[in-house]
């Protein structure tokens, strides 16, 4: 289903509900550059580390369509868990789910609260900017605590930069690419407006840093393009 959402007039922030569910997918992959390609990255990565039974929790699963893929990619025995706080967005990871014949644990939760599992890899796609600044510290140390030995936290965000006429530019650069994806000026002004102070986002060295304090011993980038990066911090 093709996003529309703000098309219309809004009378409320943004949220992940029924109306943003519906067109996640189809939102994912015309405003977020390199979706597919990225995730395509960071599966082929995980396959060189993944073992037979290994668990994958990932930590705002959206529609799953993440675990699937991973799934249909890794043909041995591998558990999934996806936790999110929408309903909207798991019931749609259901019936997917059902509908490729893939075997995922959903649970609806807020995974600032959630008890979170011993697991080997941990997957945040562009969850971690929505958490409130002073929150992230506690999370990741959490999933660092959670994590087997050698285990690996991969996390996707949207980045701002120190250099502001840089910042600034790379806007306008992604804006563009929106308006190429069929997205209107009206459509972009008005999700701007919507998100704002709700998606606050760190730059590449304090995501750096969260990690490296919350104890990884390696945080590196394995992907970016502009204000897009890809991290995987192992431990």
């Amino acid at each position: 289903m093709r996003d529309k959402v703000f098309e219309k007039e809004l009378d409320k922030k943004f949220e992940f509900d029924e109306a943003v569910a519906s067109v996640f997918d189809d939102m994912l992959e015309r405003s977020v550059p390199f979706y597919k390609v990225n995730q395509a990255l960071i599966i082929e990565y995980m396959l060189h580390n993944l073992k037979e039974g290994s668990l994958v929790v990932d930590l705002g699963c959206s529609t799953g369509s993440f675990l699937m893929e991973l799934k249909q990619k890794f043909k041995r025995d591998l558990r999934l868990t996806g936790v999110d706080n929408s309903k909207s967005m798991l019931n749609r990871a259901k019936n997917k789910s059902k509908a490729y014949g893939v075997e995922l644990e959903l649970i609806e939760a807020d995974i600032l609260t959630y008890n979170l599992p011993k697991s080997d890899f941990f997957i945040s796609n562009y969850t971690l900017q929505f958490i409130r600044p002073l929150k992230r510290p506690i999370l990741v140390k959490d999933i660092y605590n959670a994590l087997n030995s050698g285990g690996k936290f991969i996390f996707s965000e949207k980045v701002i930069f120190d250099d502001k006429v840089l910042d600034k530019q790379i806007i306008d650069i992604y804006y563009s690419y929106k308006k190429a994806q069929g997205y209107s000026e009206v459509e972009i002004a008005k999700k701007r407006e919507a998100l704002e102070n709700i998606l606050i986002p760190f730059t590449v060295a304090e995501n750096i840093s969260l990690a490296r304090e919350a104890g990884f011993k390696s945080v590196d980038t394995i992907f970016q393009w502009g204000n897009f990066v890809t991290f995987v911090a192992a431990k």
